[in-house]
């Protein structure tokens, strides 16, 4: 559905100095899927994105939805192209002065479509996204939350195939945030939509996405689907999918981490760690369910003497270990 191949985007400063933004991108999100996009500040999302809407002109390599590709459409084609993808913004940016059905009908009004027709899409959109009884309301009169399911709303006015979400729950708090990905995940069921979300948070990730991509300087450092990417033990997206709680250091002792699933049992890493004997002290540890697969990590001390033995033991039994640094 979003096909992506050696994308690169390369600006020019005004010392005449390259900057690269994008450094041969390949990306392939199946349709249906929810991916993720993560990565550092400057790591490349939001040229991306507009790579992707063809609000930027990449300086080489290809964007395709659904076959279609973008680069190189004259301007009429590319309006038309533009309307199969919905947008949902971090801050929302609604009309203030337009209700919630008014910042629906907005792009349907723009893409000439006649009242009546306006109305009854509108009033379906609001029902779709749990607010049926708010189209009179005003921007101002929503709490965070509804304005963004507005968002949503006005975003599948012209029934897309693909969905952008970026940054859409970073203003949000906890609860409302779980609300709307929860949301997002229903749309994606009852509409067939394809969602690309670009995201900081790997919550987000843990919550909706199927598969995930991290970028890193304008590359892809890491993708594919989530439980194959936290089996990946030690990578980074690994260690953020499943992160541990902060433990203090214990004198004399050494810190150990396990990881399990990807075809590492947790009942084996728990039995390994037992024969190790009454030496060991399990220091933090935490369990994930992503995509439908367990996985975890778990810290262990051992007396600093115990270490050489002690991962060989445990890697003999196919366990994913590694010292943790003081």
């Amino acid at each position: 559905m979003i096909s992506l191949s050696d994308l690169r985007k390369v600006y020019r400063t005004r010392g005449d100095r390259e900057v690269v933004a994008l450094d041969g991108i390949d990306l392939h999100v199946p349709r249906g899927e929810v991916h993720g996009i993560v990565g550092e500040s400057g790591a490349g999302k939001s040229t991306l994105i507009r790579c992707l809407t063809a609000l930027e002109e990449p300086s080489s390599g290809t964007v395709a939805i659904d076959g279609v590709t973008l680069t190189g459409l004259g301007e009429r084609e590319l309006r038309r192209q533009r309307r199969r993808i919905g947008m949902v913004f971090q801050h929302v940016n609604l009309l203030d002065a337009r209700t919630a059905a008014q910042n629906v009908a907005y792009p349907l009004r723009v893409a000439g479509v006649s009242r009546a027709e306006r109305d009854v899409r509108v009033a379906e959109l609001l029902q779709l996204v749990g607010l049926g009884d708010r189209g009179d309301s005003y921007p101002s009169q929503l709490s965070g939350g509804q304005k963004q399911r507005v968002g949503i709303a006005r975003a599948l006015a012209a029934e897309p195939a693909v969905l952008l979400c970026d940054e859409p729950t970073s203003a949000l708090d906890s609860d409302t945030t779980r609300q709307i990905l929860r949301l997002i995940r229903e749309l994606r069921d009852r509409l067939g939509l394809t969602v690309l979300i670009i995201t900081h948070e790997m919550s987000v990730v843990r919550e909706v996405c199927d598969s995930v991509t991290l970028l890193d300087r304008g590359k892809v450092a890491q993708t594919g689907p989530i439980a194959e990417v936290a089996g990946e033990h030690g990578s980074r997206l690994a260690r953020s999918l499943v992160p541990l709680p902060p433990e203090p250091g214990v004198a004399g002792r050494t810190t150990l981490e396990l990881a399990f699933g990807g075809g590492t049992p947790a009942h084996r890493v728990l039995a390994a760690v037992a024969a190790l004997g009454e030496d060991v002290d399990v220091a933090s540890g935490t369990i994930e369910t992503l995509a439908g697969t367990r996985v975890g990590r778990l810290r262990i001390t051992v007396p600093a003497a115990a270490v050489a033995s002690s991962t060989a033991r445990l890697r003999a039994e196919g366990v994913h270990v590694e010292e943790v640094a003081p």
